[in-house]
């Protein structure tokens, strides 16, 4: 007799691309780059975001970009989600002291909340589940470039932090990682556009690539510095577990949210990952400002979260992509509510 294989549940988040994910992490645990090898890792990874945004600007029309920057009450959700309900969050978490959090963790709890969100895996998941890209890259845009004065501003009210603000060669690294690809991209559409779009599998190999290499990166860094050896195992469960609430919170709250406000379905989609992350490349160089020597500690909660983020927005994002298709909403810009330009480009499974 044949016996029945059995197989696993469809809902379980097992998938090519968060097991290259997962182990992207063991390697940087077992071999982190260290010296010159972290410094080629650190270079190839700002490579790679760079030439990612390049190619996000060559596929993006001037006309949906404009688009995307009108839609002013979608941007206000996501910049009230990133620096006000995640603030208010984070200080919820000061009643976790000293039972379930130690000081200097809810310190880096509290500081994770202030951080602004991602731009490429906000674009990324955006893109995977069919949503509003034009809206998701703005967002993300608006919200890191407020991160710049909010977040240290922020921490300087709610940490009692001293230190300065945000660097001027933090702002150029930002300038020239990210904003100054996407308008060389822009600028050279009209060469490069048509030949992108008849080569679609070229963004979801950058996506995949450069959110991996970076993954490397940020892991090797923590590895390295040896902030996973500061904390016990039973405070690094129990911050896990706090994290694990405040990310279902905000996901929750920015995607019910966003529908009680009257948003159609593509713009539910951007404003729930735009508005639910955290940027760990926004957040280390901000730590190493306000926290200066203590940084290492300190951007723990950030580094786990940015990983939970990755995992856990990867399903949804798959999940979304197969929601049925609603009418647009009066409040949509033209063509919102079906799909951003990169809907059939992305990554399959999750990004940065």
């Amino acid at each position: 007799m044949s016996r029945r294989i059995p197989r696993l549940p469809s809902w379980l988040p097992f998938d090519a691309y968060l097991l290259a994910l997962a182990a992207t992490v063991a390697l940087a645990a077992l071999l982190p780059a260290r010296g010159t090898a972290a410094e080629v890792a650190g270079g190839a990874s700002t490579g790679a975001v760079a030439l990612l945004f390049f190619l996000y600007g060559a596929r993006l029309s001037t006309a949906e970009a404009l688009d995307g920057l009108k839609h002013w009450r979608l941007h206000l959700t996501v910049l009230a989600c990133t620096f006000v309900a995640f603030p208010l969050l984070g200080l919820a978490s000061g009643g976790l002291v000293p039972y379930v959090l130690t000081p200097e963790l809810q310190a880096g709890f509290l500081f994770l909340c202030l951080v602004p969100s991602t731009i490429q895996s906000s674009i990324a998941f955006t893109s995977i589940a069919r949503g509003n890209v034009p809206a998701a890259i703005c967002a993300g845009s608006f919200s890191s470039l407020a991160g710049i004065l909010v977040t240290p501003l922020l921490a300087a009210l709610l940490l009692g932090s001293t230190g300065g603000g945000f660097s001027a060669d933090s702002l150029l690294k930002i300038v020239f990682q990210l904003l100054v690809p996407f308008l060389a991209g822009q600028l050279l559409r009209r060469w490069v556009g048509g030949f992108l779009t008849r080569h679609k599998k070229v963004l979801g190999l950058v996506d995949r690539g450069s959110i991996l290499l970076v993954v490397y990166t940020a892991f090797s860094e923590g590895m390295v510095a040896g902030v996973w050896h500061q904390v016990t195992p039973a405070r690094l469960g129990a911050l896990l577990a706090a994290e694990a609430v405040l990310l279902a919170l905000m996901l929750t709250l920015s995607g019910h949210g966003a529908r009680r406000l009257g948003f159609g379905r593509a713009d539910r989609i951007a404003i729930q990952f735009a508005g639910s992350k955290k940027s760990l490349a926004a957040g280390l160089p901000m730590a190493s400002v306000i926290f200066g020597e203590h940084a290492s500690l300190a951007v723990l909660p950030l580094m786990l979260f940015h990983q939970m983020q990755l995992m856990v927005c990867a399903v949804i994002a798959k999940r979304r992509a197969r929601d049925p298709e609603e009418p647009p909403f009066r409040d949509d810009p033209a063509g919102a509510a079906d799909s951003g330009p990169l809907s059939d480009t992305a990554v399959t499974v999750g990004s940065r």
